[in-house]
């Protein structure tokens, strides 16, 4: 299977095309490949494209004022990165995102897309539901972030994402729990009380 071919496979997940929308919808992207620990979003550049996962793990993380840096998102096969806020309103990025390993991504242009977008609502449709299940994700996980204990959002993570525990970096995924890798380790060496009853 081409790597056009596994958009279009991901896009019939979402809206029904026909042979000629799913050419001219994937036609659009490009093929990119990105080494382990290339960046493709910087700070204070502006964010030209959005990226689909083909092959390969990323990261999107900011730096705040303490040089402490905190992780907003994973990316792996199937799954879309970059910098939503600065992508979306074309403004110098805040966030770095960075290859985890090497990777086979699909590109597409802010220009593209919006072209897309007026081309055909089906199209639009896409993207509207991509923005609506990521908006209802990052509900889930601010709302986690504040009402669960760091083991509970540990668990919460590792029962949702398993292949990706393995993948990523235990910094990176203490960063992403809002826990410290010490705290992580501690916690992922728990040993469950048995049940008494």
């Amino acid at each position: 299977m081409t790597n056009q071919e596994k958009i279009a496979s991901y896009l019939e997940k979402f809206v029904h095309l026909t042979e000629n929308e799913i050419i001219e919808f994937t036609s659009r992207f490009k093929e990119i490949r990105v080494k382990k620990r290339q960046f493709i979003v910087q700070p204070d550049f502006v964010p030209k494209s959005r990226y689909f996962v083909i092959k390969g793990a990323l990261r999107a993380y900011v730096v705040g004022d303490e040089g402490k840096d905190h992780t907003i998102q994973f990316a792996i096969e199937d799954w879309w990165i970059s910098d939503y806020d600065s992508y979306i309103h074309q403004q110098p990025a805040s966030m770095f995102v960075v290859a985890l390993e090497d990777c086979i991504l699909m590109q597409i242009s802010f220009e593209d897309e919006q072209t897309l977008k007026a081309l055909n609502h089906k199209f639009e449709t896409f993207f509207r539901y991509k923005s609506e299940l990521s908006t209802a994700f990052l509900q889930r996980r601010i709302i986690t972030n504040l009402t669960k204990s760091a083991k509970e959002r540990y668990d919460i993570f590792t029962e949702s994402f398993p292949k990706l525990v393995q993948r990523v970096p235990q910094y990176a995924l203490a960063s992403y729990l809002g826990i410290t890798t010490q705290f992580l380790s501690k916690i992922r060496n728990l040993k469950p009380v048995p049940n008494k009853s």
